[in-house]
């Protein structure tokens, strides 16, 4: 069962003044309102639901979608990460750019209406907030920003020092007040301002320091240090008067992966905390990881929903991302309707690891665990499929100097997808991903994805009342990643990809019913509005790096479609590649005499066991070529090479040995060594 604890601490409170000559805002007292004619924020609405209750796009027509207009927003920009969700308010969307810049545009003609530009340097943002005739978003050096909703223009700004970066999270603004959460520092904290005038009302720490409830769970000293940051927008229920953050992952010591110095369970990291909106003050919580050296944070916007469990209804709110599991909570005082246990898990007693985690008693909907899947056979094979000579684990197995792999990863599950919960299936959904991880103390961030692993993903859809999955469906992309899901009054579901390419789909069985290319990465939600006597679909199709890299395509293209509308798909883009690349540029095979020098580095001057210590990481030569691998003679001892997927060779090799293999087909051939499988190389073996 969740951790219930009655105490309050109350972070302060204030009293929320009526400014004359500022418009109130549209008093939203439910959270599960469905998107109409507006898609007023991010998430649709306070329960972050992403559904829309317009019907005039329906599967029996979503095949005459098309492009209405789109709207380049920064004139061409082809670089940056846009995570943006746009929203809609009295027919108008307001989305922010990669450069972190606000733009509004008129929703029936694409025309940019105005544009805010930052004034402190480009950052990557998430998404705006409108209300009281405000749009309020944020820029470098922790200032909120409040633009005339009409103009653009600035209305007012706060510095707001003190609880780590206040950049990159999605605002919410509901009843005269703003959520606010930091985004990494040493303390992660979740803030209220009065949205009249940005004043600070209300603050509560991630990490609690001494005197406050949780500062007993951190070894020492280690809370100021302990990260637990609110990297996403939180969930409000206003009729219960609270608010649900999700804090992320515990820091300090080394790096994330290390709790050697921060003994205990690490409130409030990895947890769900449910918090009075007026007051900040604490009503209950539950924490997903104990002792989190995995970064296996659940960041993903929490969602609320009112459903039937056992024959009663009961106000839910849906919990999880990375781990692959949801957890079911009353939100009310979060207990567990559908039973959550707590499971021993494998210890290290160096690490200071928790004795059990906690489990959904119906399981998780992605696998915990990787595949030993043969050399040789099909390739890529299963999405879990395990890269060789890596000591294979599973979900919460401990680590300390040897990389252990396991699954879903940091950067696999659904990390920070945005879910949707359909009002007429009773179905959350959610993209995730197929992306393992090796934890060990020698990475020095949270955990290496290896190099030569195939980073693929799917979508998910869970009967809330139940908590079992409905339908699963691979995707040939990682959806973890801001990959937002709209469903719809209809019945459709509608996702973008990394490729560009937006999906309708049946929300009842996963089935794909459209796709229309966009021109780049989507890593954003869809959204519909009304605007003009129309129904359109909206998304902003931008790029990030995550996980792709530079391969992932980037763009500022803010969409809209309708039946029959006037513009088609845009030119495709280069796909991503979806194999985790290795260190380094290509190296012309005859520069470097055809030879891999294994266990060093580009300088070569010492034996190395790191990601990069083959020398060179990545040869390019053209087919037909013989390849000779070299264990340096100055090694200490036995390494190799072994190939993968396809199993061309597996080979061991004594100091000053060598080994040599003709290539005669054109393709990428990844190989680590079996002596220390981060270091991998890669043979690229082009037609002349």
């Amino acid at each position: 069962m969740a951790y219930i604890d009655r105490r309050n601490l109350l972070k302060g409170a204030a009293a929320l003044a009526v400014v004359p000559g500022i418009p109130a805002a549209p008093r939203r007292t439910s959270c599960d309102t469905p998107g109409g004619a507006d898609f007023p924020k991010v998430g649709g609405n306070l329960g972050n639901q992403n559904y829309s209750g317009l019907r005039r796009i329906n599967p029996g027509n979503v095949r005459r979608l098309r492009g209405a207009w789109m709207n380049s927003i920064e004139g061409g920009l082809r670089s940056g990460n846009s995570q943006s969700t746009a929203v809609a308010v009295d027919g108008v969307l307001y989305i922010e750019s990669a450069l972190g810049n606000v733009v509004a545009v008129d929703g029936v003609t694409g025309q940019t209406k105005w544009r805010y530009d930052q004034t402190r340097g480009a950052l990557t943002r998430r998404g705006v907030a409108v209300g009281n005739g405000y749009v309020y978003t944020k820029s470098n050096d922790n200032y909120v920003i409040a633009l005339d909703q009409q103009t653009g223009q600035v209305a007012w700004e706060r510095q707001i020092n003190g609880f780590g970066n206040i950049e990159k999270v999605a605002v919410v603004h509901h009843d005269g007040l703003l959520f606010c959460g930091t985004n990494d520092g040493p303390r992660g904290a979740a803030l209220a301002l009065d949205a009249r005038t940005g004043d600070l009302l209300w603050h509560f720490w991630g990490t609690p320091g001494p005197g406050e409830l949780g500062n007993d769970t951190w070894e020492g000293d280690s809370w100021a240090e302990g990260g637990a940051t609110p990297w996403i927008h939180p969930a409000v229920d206003p009729e219960l008067g609270l608010t649900y953050w999700t804090f992320g992952n515990a820091r300090g010591s080394n790096s994330s992966q290390d709790g050697s110095a921060r003994g205990g369970s690490n409130l409030f990291a990895n947890s769900l905390v449910a918090l009075d909106m007026r007051t900040g003050a604490y009503r209950w919580h539950f924490q997903s990881v104990h002792h989190d050296i995995w970064d296996m944070d659940n960041v993903m916007s929490p969602v609320l929903a009112d459903v039937r469990i056992h024959g009663r209804m009961r106000k839910v709110v849906v919990y999880g991302s990375k781990s692959g599991m949801f957890f079911i909570l009353d939100r009310i005082d979060g207990t567990a309707p559908l039973g959550i246990v707590e499971r021993p898990v494998p210890q290290e007693p160096r690490q200071k690891t928790w004795p059990t985690q906690p489990f959904p008693v119906q399981g998780g909907w992605t696998e915990q665990r990787v595949v030993d899947q043969p050399l040789g056979t099909s390739v890529p094979g299963d999405p879990n499929r395990a890269v060789p000579n890596y000591v294979r684990g599973a979900l919460y197995d401990p680590h300390w100097d040897v990389p252990i792999l396991s699954i879903p990863g940091h950067g696999g599950g659904a990390d920070w997808s945005h879910l949707s919960f359909s009002h007429r299936t009773g179905l959350v959904y959610t993209g995730f991903g197929y992306v393992a991880s090796a934890h060990s103390l020698t990475e020095t961030a949270n955990g290496l994805r290896p190099p030569g692993e195939y980073q693929t993903g799917g979508i998910v859809a869970v009967d809330v009342s139940t908590n079992r999955v409905r339908w699963k469906r691979r995707m040939p992309y990682s959806l973890a990643h801001g990959n937002g899901i709209l469903t719809t009054a209809t019945d459709l579901l509608f996702i973008g990809r990394p490729d560009g390419n937006l999906l309708a789909m049946d929300a009842r069985t996963g089935r794909e019913l459209w796709r229309f290319q966009t021109g780049a990465a989507i890593s954003s939600s869809p959204i519909m509005y009304r605007a003009g006597g129309k129904e359109y679909l909206a998304v902003f199709a931008g790029g990030t790096s995550i996980p792709y890299g530079n391969s992932a395509p980037r763009g500022d293209f803010l969409w809209a479609f309708e039946i029959d509308g006037a513009l088609g798909p845009a030119v495709t883009p280069p796909p991503p590649v979806i194999r985790r690349p290795v260190s380094g540029g290509p190296v012309d095979g005859a520069a470097v005499a055809n030879t891999v020098i294994i266990g060093r580095t580009s300088t070569g001057t010492a034996e190395s066991f790191g990601v990069a210590s083959m020398a060179p990481t990545h040869l390019r030569v053209p087919v037909g070529t013989t390849v000779t691998f070299t264990n340096h003679p100055g090694n200490a001892g036995t390494r190799g090479v072994t190939q993968f997927f396809e199993g061309l060779f597996d080979v061991r090799l004594a100091p000053g040995e060598s080994f040599t293999y003709t290539f005669d087909r054109a393709g990428e051939y990844f190989f680590n060594d079996p002596a220390s499988p981060r270091s991998t190389g890669k043979i690229e073996v082009v037609t002349p």
